[in-house]
């Protein structure tokens, strides 16, 4: 049972992961970043790209 238990917290662990670097490549594009690059920052480091991605300014368009 407690292997079960383990199992689906991994994989809700992996779900909400995933739908932050979804979220933070939303957020770039939202700055005029680049989703794609934010979104892999994000897959490595999670919370702390969030964070950076918010203190940065948005870039000016072209």
């Amino acid at each position: 049972m407690e292997e079960y238990q383990a199992m689906v917290q991994s994989r809700e662990w992996l779900v909400g992961w995933g739908t932050l670097s979804l979220i933070n490549a939303g957020l770039a594009q939202g700055k005029n970043r680049s989703g794609l690059f934010w979104w892999i920052i994000s897959l490595i480091f999670g919370p702390l790209a969030t964070l950076i991605i918010v203190l940065l300014g948005k870039v000016p368009e072209k």
